[in-house]
């Protein structure tokens, strides 16, 4: 009997003797009476001998599958070639039994055996086949089989089967949770495992059977940061959402002390004069209680767990993204947050499903952390072709991050989606104008202004012609209106008195707008003001009686409001319209209205009968109400961990684990150290000891190497991620790796390591240390510790670059310690130096640039050298002002000395040099009375009395330009002569030098966005590739000073203009390959333009 030929004939045609016939005529009853006979090809092919066969069935049946057609009564043919010999049927009769062993279970018993053989298999893929099949019977019968094959795969040499194992825990734990102890046992055992692949799925275990152990998590903790960067995707999600609950539990808030200091920063900002008067004896208390409480140290499995995530966000998955993201928000300083803004912004360019949970995310993070979404404005202006969720979502986005300076570009945005097509995120962009009005109250009246502009869309009298053109085509106009007025009566309450225009105006809309939700906004406005509009409102009343019958229930319910605050302040004009109210009311089909008008009547209308309540009843109608609160509707959500189901759906889900909340006190730290056994210590100690000796302080020299995670915060951030890999793994191969890698870098290191080798040697020889080492050594104490205080503010770049100058004063020899006092307040009390004063006619001192950023890299704090130390020698340099054959003999030239000027702040510092080149001595050398353009101001130089032939004389004079390139004109006058001169300046020496950090530059950055951002590219020649010639060219076109800057190829400069103090920031990104980017942010647009201009010039000669 052959089976194929029948199989591949396709039910057509004569089949052979004894094989079932089908007939090509539909009305042959082959398609309603062959169910019967479904499969018996496969059935067949299945029972033959030949192994090509069952192959081609196998993959077949597991094509349909995976087409989601049901092929379960193949169940029994295809479990008997469990036990077939061939490898590649064995491994699809596996995944077939996986998808089915659930629904067939008494035939999967039946193959128990199979499957147990099947675990000692020596294929990895068949013994992990083999328990996943075995777990996936769901029989409370099998749980011994299954736990003991779960324990022997634990144990198996293939890190395949042992993942297995982790993934059959959760199904064991499901079907049985009083096998818990056992399967927690399991769990330690593999949590121990050193390799990539078990990591996620073990942990998704622990989450799964027993997330309340965290002491399972204390020595594996750091074997789990070092690994993150390996594991795959799906288990770096899981290990990421565990260990952002494990830090909340063991390490102390980054943020406790900010938010210390901005209490009292808010308490000292919002002080009463009565307050200030108290003098400073407050103060100084207020000084003293600060202290008390302890100064932050990071701990440095806290920094380690940050530093190994953070390259994460560059990853392909979305949701490994968000994981580190979530991280970040719950567990970073305050000034580390803002590294994930650019991250979740880029996943704005995925699928729309993946927009929609980054979004939501986004909008919670802005609530709190506005700023480091700032820069990132326009990434979330709306496209016309979004989905209305998105586009909604994007909407929240733009409101929280709507501040007084961007919010003229937001309502522009706003402005724009009104005229969109859709209603649903038309309304939801009046809204959104509404809570920037309430929360910014500069533009407060401009949008109630817009809005009630939107309200004349009937008439077209207000509005844009493409406006007119859509309301013609009747699309949302009347959505528009409808939504405008909901918005106006809450922003009418916060300052009703002054608005009784609007309020008439509103009352004109009763007869036009028909959405009962607007009807009934106007209508209670009307009601709670009447004071305001006297006439108009009686009027209206009578209206709404007319078409009372007709009108929605909402609108019904507030016309007897109306109706009973206008007869209890004018009963006059009112008293019959409320009786006839009041009686349709009484009649009519909803109880809810009935109700109403009873208790309005008789409460309003005075009775013999009457309670005590109607003694009250204006009290009660006409009370003062509180203007609405307009918030977020992601305000409550940051209690759910960010990139949750329960944050997504603001409502807990089954299986979330609440955020634990910070611990007053830090636990031990001790229990995240791993012993190192016992004979790997004694092969070894010795030479661990002779290397690590020069590059610990005295106190570690002398403990062990496994101590070392007990040392301090510097040296513990500095080896972390090696020493846990340490104590992460106890086999000797990874120490000698270690070791090794130490070999090499004592071999690098030349001669400083043998200096501090010797200086090591002779520690406990108190006498013959130097005394500049001592104060050397205390004052390394000191920087660590402010080092470490100040470590949480920092971005993990900048926190690098604090590091190596720790490094560097241990490596440093003594020759270099034994410097004098006032070099070592030179380079670490650099805020508190105040330069030498100098004489406005001699030349300024200059440092280099490239000694300059020597000096910098030395530098232990974020800030810069000082100004003075710094200023680079113009690149216009001395230009003549007054030729000798114009002058007579006097030849005059000026150069712009980049100094403050002494008189006034304000002004350029001038050098004017004169020199006499003629034969009879000049007298009287003075500024005349200068006729200058408005704004522009001189101080003159002293009167030079007398010079001599051949003598020369420097005068320094102040020029206000009121930050503008326009020439300054005055006279040169001696006793004889007057001379016409003017001094024009270029665009970079109207500024002064800004000195700041980095993320201080990127938060301005952020403010200077938009129209503020000049922009242009530019090819770098080859001689202008070195770090000193870009730098020394920047410097000489513009007196600006440098940022420092993570980045390599990437310069920063800062500055702000003398007169008006606005900043210039200046950013060269020169790309190793490609033209380079020059970018110059500015409040002043017209400077900005000429700066980059200049700077172009400069780079490119």
């Amino acid at each position: 009997m052959s089976a194929a030929p029948a199989y591949s004939e396709d039910k057509g045609g004569s089949a052979g003797p004894g094989e079932p016939e089908y007939g090509h005529d539909p009305a042959s009853g082959g398609i309603f009476s062959s169910d019967y006979k479904r499969h018996d090809d496969l059935k067949e092919m299945l029972d033959t001998n030949k192994d090509s066969l069952k192959l081609e069935a196998m993959k077949r049946i597991v094509a349909m599958i995976a087409r989601g057609k049901n092929a379960s009564d193949l169940f029994p043919a295809v479990v008997k070639n469990v036990a077939c010999k061939n490898i590649e049927v064995k491994k699809l009769v596996y995944v077939y039994l996986v998808r089915y062993a659930e629904e067939q279970q008494d035939l999967a018993l039946l193959s128990i055996s199979t499957f147990q053989r099947g675990l000692k298999d020596p294929n990895q893929l068949i013994r992990a086949s083999a328990l996943r099949v075995l777990s996936s019977i769901r029989v409370p019968i099998i749980v011994p089989i299954m736990m003991l094959a779960i324990k022997e795969a634990a144990s198996d040499m293939s890190p395949y089967v042992r993942k297995t194992a982790a993934h059959a825990i959760p199904k064991l734990y499901s079907l049985d949770s009083d096998q818990k102890d056992q399967l927690i046992e399991v769990i330690e055992k593999l949590l121990a495992d050193k390799t990539t692949l078990v990591a996620g799925s073990v942990v998704m275990a622990f989450e799964e059977v027993c997330p309340e152990r965290i002491d399972l998590i204390h020595k594996n903790y750091r074997k789990l940061c070092n690994l993150l960067i390996d594991v795959e995707e799906w288990g770096q999600v899981v290990i990421i959402s565990m260990l952002t609950r494990y830090a909340r539990t063991q390490f102390l808030s980054p943020t406790q002390n900010e938010s210390l200091l901005e209490e009292n920063a808010e308490k000292a900002f919002y002080g009463s004069e009565e307050d200030e008067a108290k003098g400073a004896g407050s103060e100084e208390t207020a000084a003293a209680a600060l202290p008390a409480r302890k100064p932050y140290i990071m701990d440095p499995d806290h920094r380690l767990l940050l530093r190994n995530t953070k390259p994460l966000l560059q990853s392909r998955s979305a949701a490994v993204v968000m994981a580190v993201a979530q991280l970040y928000f719950h567990l970073a300083p305050k000034a580390e947050v803002g590294v994930i803004a650019k991250a979740l912004v880029r996943l704005l360019r995925s699928h729309s499903e993946v927009q929609y949970v980054v979004l939501q995310n986004v909008a919670t993070m802005s609530i709190k952390r506005r700023g480091m979404f700032e820069p990132y404005l326009k990434s979330f202006y709306i496209r016309s072709t979004d989905p209305t969720q998105i586009k909604i979502l994007k909407l929240e986005v733009l409101t929280n991050l709507a501040n007084e300076t961007n919010i003229p570009t937001v309502l522009r945005e706003f402005q724009t989606y009104i005229r969109s097509m859709d209603k649903d995120f038309v309304a939801a962009t009046i809204q959104a104008i509404g809570r920037c009005a309430t929360n910014i109250g500069r533009v407060r009246d401009t949008c109630l202004n817009g809005l009630v502009q939107l309200l004349s869309n009937r008439d077209g009298q207000c509005l844009p012609e493409c406006l007119i053109v859509m309301i013609r085509r009747c699309l949302p106009a009347e959505l528009v209106v409808a939504e405008s007025v909901v918005v106006i009566k809450k922003l009418l309450q916060m300052q009703p008195a002054q608005h009784g225009e609007i309020i008439k105006h509103l009352a004109k809309l009763t007869d036009n707008i028909q959405v009962p939700m607007a009807r009934a906004s106007i209508l209670w406005l009307i009601g709670e003001y009447c004071e305001h509009v006297p006439r108009i409102a009686p009027d209206v009343l009578r209206k709404m009686a007319k078409s009372f019958t007709a009108e929605e229930d909402i609108v019904k319910l507030q016309v007897i409001n109306l109706a009973a605050k206008l007869y209890l302040t004018n009963s006059k004009q009112t008293k019959l319209l409320t009786q006839y109210v009041l009686s349709l009311a009484k009649y009519d089909q909803n109880y809810d209205i009935r109700d109403r008008a009873r208790f309005t009547r008789q409460l309003i209308v005075p009775s013999e009968q009457g309670g005590a309540l109607s003694r009250h009843a204006k009290k009660l109608f006409l009370a003062p109400k509180p203007a609405p609160v307009l918030e977020s509707s992601f305000k409550d959500r940051d209690h759910f961990q960010l990139g949750s189901l329960s944050h997504l759906l603001n409502a807990k889900a089954t299986g979330y684990q609440e955020l634990p909340d910070w611990p007053e006190e830090a636990p031990d730290p001790s229990v995240r150290n791993v012993e190192v056994p016992e004979w790997t210590k004694c092969s070894n100690r010795e030479k661990r000891k002779e290397k690590e000796k020069p590059f610990y302080s005295d106190s570690e020299g002398e403990s062990g190497p496994t101590e070392s995670a007990d040392s301090d915060p510097e040296s513990e951030s500095e080896s972390d991620s090696k020493s846990s890999s340490e104590s992460g793994s106890g086999e000797s191969s990874s120490e000698s790796d270690n070791e090794d890698q130490d070999e090499d870098e004592e071999k690098g290191r030349g001669s400083e390591s043998e200096q501090s080798e010797e200086d090591g040697k002779r520690k406990t020889k108190k006498k013959k240390v130097p005394e500049g080492k001592g104060e050397a050594s205390s004052s390394d104490e000191d920087s660590d510790s402010s080092s470490s205080t100040s470590e949480s503010e920092m971005t993990s770049e900048s926190e690098e670059e604090q590091l190596e100058p720790a490094s560097w004063r241990r490596k440093t020899p003594p020759s270099s310690k034994r410097a004098p006092a006032t070099k070592e307040i030179s380079l670490l009390d650099l805020e508190d130096f105040t330069p030498p004063s100098v004489q406005p006619v001699s030349p300024p001192a200059i440092v280099s640039t490239s000694l300059a950023a020597d000096l910098e890299g030395l530098t232990l704090t974020d800030s810069t050298l000082v100004p003075s130390l710094l200023s680079p020698v113009s690149r216009v340099g001395r230009q003549e002002l007054l030729h000798r054959v114009a002058g007579e003999g006097l030849v005059v030239d000026y150069t712009f000395s980049r100094q403050p000027f002494s008189g006034d702040p304000h002004m350029v510092s001038v050098h004017i040099h004169f020199s006499n080149s003629s034969d009879t001595p000049i007298k009287g050398l003075h500024v005349g009375t200068p006729k200058l353009p408005a704004g522009i101001s001189i101080q003159e130089f002293p009167e030079i009395e007398s010079l001599a032939p051949g003598e020369s004389a420097t005068a320094v004079m102040g020029i206000n330009f009121c930050d503008s390139t326009q020439a300054a004109n005055f006279q040169l006058c001696t006793q004889t002569r007057q001379f016409y001169v003017s001094i024009q300046p270029p665009v970079g020496e109207l500024m002064a030098p800004v000195f700041m950090s980095e993320n201080e530059f990127k938060k301005e950055q952020g403010k200077l966005m938009g129209m503020n951002e000049i922009t242009e590219k530019l090819m770098l020649p080859d001689t202008c590739r070195s770090d000193h010639i870009v730098v020394q060219k920047v410097t000489a076109t513009a007196n600006l000073g440098r940022v420092p800057c993570g980045t390599s190829d990437e310069y920063r400069f800062a500055g702000r203009t003398l007169t008006s103090g606005s900043l210039v920031l200046l950013t060269l990104d020169a790309r190793p390959a490609g033209a380079a980017q020059l970018t110059v942010n500015s409040e002043k647009m017209v400077i900005g333009t000429m700066l980059v201009k200049d700077v172009i010039q400069a780079l490119t000669q």
